[in-house]
């Protein structure tokens, strides 16, 4: 089998979190993806909410204007986001669900049910040269959903799986791998990127990463809380060796 390379992407919103709740500029969340990068990361994501809740508008400007590799918008298909998105030009573009009372994106779009209402938000971004990604349940008929929308890349919903890591539930362990399995090798054999992400850490990430349609991996909460303790470059250089460490079981 010919495997495509790995790629991590660093989301840095929880940086935001810890500045927020003091107020003023510190720590900089510009400043974690320059490290980051630095220390192995390929790409960088930053999740703009309605409610502002981290990230902010002047951080999206300035990584647009610092960063030197792919910056991936991830946002909700509302009109506000898209008009931002279409100033901003990203590289990607992320959409997710948010509801105002969570603490993180929960679960995948539901892109069967919103089918309407998300192809001229596909369609409006794709316009502005920004690829599209949908965060979406690792599910076969949502594979083909998202192609029927038209947009290029997928990015599976690991929570589920992460969270049977985290009981050492062997069973449900096996049945989400089975399901990233399935999702991924239907995705990429009808013309989908597929991308994964939510909840891995160095525990959850072997696995995933070593399912071979899998192109790219976007992770944050984990690196930020392991940056208190080791330091962000290492945190990101621990993940990037286990990325690796998953990718070579990979059967050549």
């Amino acid at each position: 089998m010919n495997t495509l390379p790995l790629r991590l992407g660093v989301n840095i919103d929880h940086v935001a979190t810890v500045r927020n709740a003091r107020g003023g500029t510190h720590p900089d969340p510009i400043r974690a993806a320059h490290l980051a990068v630095l220390a192995g990361a390929d790409g960088i994501t930053a999740h703009l909410r309605e409610d502002r809740r981290h990230i902010r508008d002047q951080d999206m400007e300035r990584l647009k204007r610092q960063l030197f590799v792919p910056l991936n918008f991830e946002m909700a298909a509302t009109s506000e986001m898209i008009g931002l998105a279409a100033q901003l030009r990203p590289h990607a573009a992320c959409l997710v669900p948010e509801k105002r009372e969570e603490r993180t994106t929960e679960g995948g779009l539901d892109i069967i049910g919103a089918h309407a209402s998300l192809r001229p938000a596909i369609q409006e971004l794709k316009g502005e040269g920004i690829r599209v990604s949908l965060f979406v349940e690792p599910e076969v008929e949502v594979m083909d959903a998202a192609c029927d929308l038209g947009a290029p890349v997928v990015e599976l919903h690991t929570g589920t799986y992460c969270e049977a890591v985290l009981e050492g539930d062997e069973a449900r362990i096996a049945h989400e791998l089975a399901r990233l399995r399935r999702a991924a090798e239907h995705g990429a054999g009808i013309g989908l990127e597929i991308h994964a992400g939510h909840g891995l850490d160095l525990n959850s990430v072997r696995a995933v990463a070593a399912i071979p349609q899998i192109v790219e991996l976007n992770i944050g909460h984990f690196l930020i809380g392991e940056a208190i303790f080791l330091g962000l470059d290492e945190a990101v250089r621990a993940m990037r060796a286990a990325m690796d460490e998953g990718r070579a079981q990979v059967p050549a």
